[in-house]
This record gives structure tokens, sequence and C-alpha cells, in this order.
């Protein structure tokens, strides 16, 4: 017995040695998987906008085409006539734009070609009709392009008809600026809308204005005439002050107070409207006519007679203009019929200094409060109500 129990030892380390050397166990079995294979290529995907058989698709929006997983080769964008619209392909060759406006009720085929990460060639096509008008809209900013303005010009848009989608409007109309100026839009009527800054303009600052309406629908198939842009420099800041107690007018210029000018204003019949006017516009030889806001030119309150120098305030006809006839009333009582009388050469003075933008504020001049829809008078709304955007 001593004997059969060594040679079963014997055997069973013999197993076990061998079964060290040749068996896996499940656990190591999951922890080595199986043999992996590289993963296939990714094949090339394109996107197409306006996508196949697109119909009254704004000519004024992009078309453009987006690859992913591999790059574009080639791509066309071919009206029904035979005519080629240009553009572009970013630098990775990616993404590609159109360069060109598109026109009103055409048919274009948009064809993309590109090689995808394995290596397989893929072409797309894309068929599809812009938008026939049922009407057309200009719009008309109302500023120069390449003027110095003052610190207070607002950003004014006029369009040619009513427009229904406003959000659409405020996004074809961009105002930019170095340095970055906040500010938003308010639509004074279905027709008008004005940008103007939170605050004044900073002096030096450059701004941008683009009315990219081209092509654009603003609701009810009225969709923009043609693009229009300005640029604008903001001088320096110019704030009158004129009060009708003290009968003068003093100005800032940059925060500094350089001059104390006689003045005469409305008269009690014809009081100034107080509040903050932003100077509109400047003329020479300009002829102030009583017709122009309801009153005859042969009625006992009527006038017309021409000034060598004048500035806009406001579109119910308020200026401050070269009134010699007035000097000697100047600085003592007001008898205008609502502007502000200034000696010759105090309105040259002014106007030398001055240019539109610059702000001109009434105080105490016995008249009712300035409308902000009369002129540029936009400061005449706080902030906080010009962020409601104004009509609907």
């Amino acid at each position: 017995m001593p004997n059969t129990r060594r040679v079963l030892a014997a055997v069973m380390g013999m197993c076990l040695i061998v079964g060290g050397c040749t068996t896996t166990t499940h656990a190591e079995e999951e922890r080595s998987g199986s043999p992996t294979s590289s993963p296939e290529p990714p094949s090339l995907e394109l996107d197409l906008t306006p996508g196949p058989n697109a119909d009254d698709v704004e000519p004024g929006k992009p078309v453009t085409v987006a690859a992913e997983n591999g790059e574009l080769t080639k791509v066309t964008l071919i009206g029904a006539d035979g005519t080629r619209v240009k553009g572009s392909l970013n630098e990775d060759s990616t993404a590609w734009r159109v360069g060109e406006k598109l026109g009103f009720g055409k048919e274009y085929t948009l064809t993309a070609r590109g090689v995808g990460e394995d290596g397989e060639k893929v072409v797309e096509r894309s068929t599809f009709t812009t938008a026939t008008p049922a009407q057309t809209v200009s719009v008309t900013p109302a500023v120069v392009d390449g003027a110095t303005v003052g610190v207070g010009m607002p950003v004014s848009f006029r369009f040619s008809a009513p427009i229904s989608d406003k959000d659409a409007a405020e996004r074809a109309l961009r105002v930019t600026s170095e340095p970055k100026t906040k500010g938003g839009f308010y639509w004074f009527s279905d027709e008008w809308v004005v940008w103007r800054p939170k605050e004044y303009w900073q002096p030096g600052t450059e701004v941008s204005i683009d009315a990219e309406i081209y092509g654009r629908n603003f609701g009810n198939d009225v969709y923009g005439a043609q693009d229009v842009s300005a640029d604008i420099t903001i001088g320096k800041k110019v704030v009158a002050v004129a009060n009708g107690k003290t009968h003068h007018m003093s100005v800032w210029i940059n925060d500094k107070k350089v001059k104390r000018m006689p003045i005469s204003m409305g008269k009690p019949t014809h009081p100034t409207p107080h509040g903050t006017y932003t100077v509109m516009s400047e003329h020479y030889d300009y002829t102030m006519d009583s017709s122009t806001y309801g009153v005859p030119v042969n009625a006992d309150e009527g006038y017309k007679i021409t000034v060598d120098r004048a500035a806009r305030l406001s579109y119910s006809g308020i200026f401050y203009h070269s009134a010699p006839w007035s000097v000697g009333d100047q600085g003592y009582r007001n008898v205008s019929h609502g502007c502000l009388n200034l000696s010759p050469s105090d309105t040259e003075w002014l106007m030398n200094h001055s240019k539109p933008g610059d702000l001109v504020r009434v105080v105490k001049s016995g008249g009712q409060r300035l409308e902000p829809t009369d002129g540029f008078s936009v400061w005449q709304l706080p902030w906080r109500e010009w962020r409601t955007g104004g009509v609907d």
C-alpha cells in the first residue's frame, strides 16, 4: 500500500505540472479577448444645401456643400441656361460656399464630387428653384458713406414697403463696430427701423453698416431688391445745451466746456420742445418756410426767409440757424417759431465744430416733450424701452 500511494502522488504531480503549462482559465480568455482587425475607413458623406427638388429658395441665402469623412474635389453650380455660378472651397476642402447672388425664379443644379477616407469617389447632385417675389423692397440707411459723425448718430433704415417678418429683416441688417458696441433695433413703424447703441458711441469708433437684403424673404413673398453698405467714423463728442430760461447755449467738446453763446428759442405761442435732439443735416443758404409745417407763408405767423447757415434738428422743422434779425433778443427773450436762433458768427462757429450726429439738449423751454420719432431723437427713449423692439 505505501508504494501504491507514492505512485499515485507522483502521477498527480506530473498532471499538475503539465496542466500548469498548457491550460488557460476562463478569466484569462476574457482578458485576452479574440484577435482584432483594423476598422474599415469611413465613407464620404456630402451635405448639399439647398437639398434636391427644393423650391421657393431664397436667392439671398447661401448655397453650401459640406464634406465629412473625406474631402471635396470639385463643386459646380450651374443655371438652367448654362450659366456657371462662382464659389470657393475652404482650406482643407471640406466645405464649399457660393460666391455670387442667385437670380429670382431660376433653376440651378448643384453638383459635388469628392473622395472619402476609404478611397471611394462620391458624386451627389441637387436641383432646386429660387423664389419668384410678389414684391421687392429697397432699404435706405440714413448715413453718408465715409462720413464722420457725432456720438449720438443712430443708424436709421427706411424700407420702401411694409415689412411683416421683422426678425428676418434684422438678420439681414448688420451694424458692426470696432471697438465692439452694444446696441439694438427698434421699429417705429413697419417701414422704419433704427439701430442705436445702448450708450453714446465712443469717439474714434469705426462702424460698418451692411444691409444684405437681396433675395431675402421678409414675409408675404416680399423680397429684398438690392444690398446696401456704408462705413462711418465717430468723431469728437460734441454736446450743446440750450437753456430757455437763461437764453444761452453752452457747448462741450470731449466733455470740456468750450463756449457759451446767447440764443433765442421758441416764443410762448411756439415753444421749442424740450429733450435731446441729434443733428440730422447741415445746410447753407437754406430757405426757412413755414408752409412746410402747415402755416401758410401769407398767414400772420407765416414766413419764408433764406438763412446762410442752418442745421436740422427734427422733421417738424426745428433748426439751429443764423438769425441776424433777432440778435437783439438773443440772450434776453425767446421770440422764434421754435428754432434756436443764433448770431451769424456763433452759427458759423458752431457749424465749424459740429456735424450730423452731435447732440443738442434743450431744457427749460416751456414746450412739450420732444417725440422720439421727430428726427433722430432716439435718445428720448430709455434703453429698457428700446429693448422691447417697438412695433411687432
